[in-house]
């Protein structure tokens, strides 16, 4: 869900204004979790030769995308008028793209139904430049063009958006230093870009200012989730459901809940927030999580219909694509799902579902699919670069996908900035299994523990303890790990789940 998607490029998730009733359920004395990684090993790594013909392919993935960029963007450009006249932020946005989503926690992420009144965010977009020509004083349009840049950046997953926002909501600030409006928008911009500890206290300024701001409610569940804080980001569930109840506030809500395990309570809210959903960008974002949720527990059958209300409510929905691309790999349809992950990659390339799209192709073994999967890795490192540039902690990416399919050096100096700055049980699984793959194995146990220690349910936690834990020779509980990993979800990885298959066939 949201920042419970595969990957963490997005893991704000929607701000809306769409108000539902109230949850019946009271808020939990403390929570557990923030949104999931990519799931699923295929191997350690390949000899040094294929690691450096692997290399040079990253390398040239770089400049493809890059030069590819340059050319979308001039192109986009060369066909908005408007925004070579208005310069506003500095730099261009393109614009023309459809209403597209992200992907959460994880992540994974939505295209917040309540920015500019849920309408095409290119075209508002332009509709406010030209607005903030004619009225550059206009504070609340300038925080307000922050936020839609933020979404922009995030739903088409183009971190170089994200200076564009820093600019336009400083420019806000400037104008009204004590805006709640631009200080939240502080606070998603951060989020969005993994800085959790600015988002909190960008948050928490906003929300001095106005305790009903329902996007700083929001961004401060989210940077307490993903700052290992799960006790506080309960309560501040509790507090926001309390002032501003909505389909944002039930959505987190809703996923504190799951990470304590209580997927019953997490379904209950929201079902109640998508029977109440009225726009077609809450519908389409509540129904996407209740899919999600549904393949966390292996409900592929449930997951599809979900995601069918998702893309009846809007067919461009990406996490809804996304998601049931992952369902129908589950359920064995993989020439869907190829095909699927392909369209997802083709518009939105960012880690998560280019590292499943690169797995898909393994799984298949036609020819050409090696040399295929090996590109879709490379974009990651692609990816990875321009987030970097772009002021995105990229480090969770970075040691998921390269653990597996890159550098394992590189996966764990990853995994150990990300640890360092965050104690959540998603980077804990990351180093475990960054630990493991260097042949760390009784190092990485205690944060393999940790992982799979707070109720939340995870097949791919599961099948990563799993397999450490017959490392270091703790062999029955390492089979009932993964026993437990593959009764939950046993699609949860293209490769992951045959893996976990074999390591308990040979540990029997």
């Amino acid at each position: 869900m949201g920042p419970r998607g595969q990957h963490e490029e997005n893991d704000e998730r929607p701000a809306g204004t769409t108000d539902v009733p109230r949850p019946t359920t009271s808020p939990p004395p403390e929570t557990t979790t923030p949104d999931t990684g990519e799931a699923g090993r295929a191997g350690a790594g390949a000899a040094r030769g294929a690691g450096e013909r692997e290399g040079a392919e990253r390398a040239a993935a770089v400049r493809r995308a890059g030069e590819a960029g340059r050319r979308w963007r001039a192109a986009r450009l060369a066909g908005s008028a408007v925004l070579v006249a208005v310069a506003l932020t500095g730099g261009a946005i393109a614009l023309g793209a459809q209403r597209a989503p992200a992907t959460v926690p994880v992540v994974a992420d939505a295209v917040d139904p309540g920015v500019l009144g849920g309408a095409n965010l290119d075209a508002s977009i332009a509709a406010l430049q030209t607005h903030l020509r004619s009225q550059p004083k206009d504070s609340g349009g300038w925080a307000t063009l922050g936020l839609a840049y933020v979404e922009q950046a995030r739903t088409k997953g183009d971190p170089a958006r994200y200076p564009q926002a820093e600019q336009a909501l400083r420019r806000s600030l400037s104008l009204t230093p004590d805006s709640d409006q631009a200080l939240a928008g502080r606070a998603a911009l951060a989020a969005a870009r993994h800085d959790f500890a600015h988002a909190l206290t960008f948050a928490d300024a906003a929300l001095r200012r106005n305790p009903y701001s329902e996007r700083a409610l929001s961004s401060r569940i989210d940077a307490l989730v993903e700052l290992g804080r799960y006790a506080d980001a309960a309560k501040a569930a509790a507090t926001a459901d309390a002032r501003k109840p909505g389909v944002p506030v039930f959505t987190r809500y809703a996923y504190v809940r799951e990470l304590r395990g209580d997927v019953t309570t997490a379904r209950r809210v929201l079902e109640q927030a998508l029977s109440a959903a009225t726009s077609p960008g809450d519908t389409a974002y509540v129904a996407s999580q209740l899919g999600q949720l549904a393949w966390n527990e292996g409900d592929y059958r449930s997951a599809l219909d979900c995601y069918a209300r998702a893309l009846a409510a809007d067919d461009g929905y990406l996490p809804a694509l996304e998601g049931r691309a992952r369902a129908q790999a589950a359920r064995g349809d993989r020439a869907a799902a190829i095909k699927g992950m392909e369209a997802v990659v083709a518009r939105y390339p960012v880690p998560g579902p280019l590292v499943v799209l690169g797995e898909l192709y393994e799984a298949r073994g036609a020819a050409g699919d090696r040399a295929r999967a090996r590109r879709q890795y490379a974009l990651v490192d692609a990816w990875t670069a321009l987030a970097r540039a772009n002021g995105v902690d990229a480090d969770l990416d970075t040691a998921l996908a390269a653990a597996d399919h890159g550098d394992r050096t590189a996966a764990l100096r990853a995994a150990r900035a990300e640890w360092a700055r965050r104690h959540t049980v998603h980077t804990a699984d990351a180093l475990a299994w960054a630990l493991h793959v260097n042949g760390r194995d009784t190092e990485a146990l205690p944060y393999a523990r940790r992982a799979t220690a707070t109720g939340y349910r995870n097949a791919a936690f599961r099948y990563h303890r799993g397999v450490i834990e017959l490392a270091t020779g703790h062999r029955a509980a390492g089979r009932a790990s993964l026993t437990s990993a593959l009764r939950l979800n046993p699609g949860f990885s293209p490769l992951g789940s045959a893996a976990a298959r074999k390591a308990l066939e040979g540990a029997e």
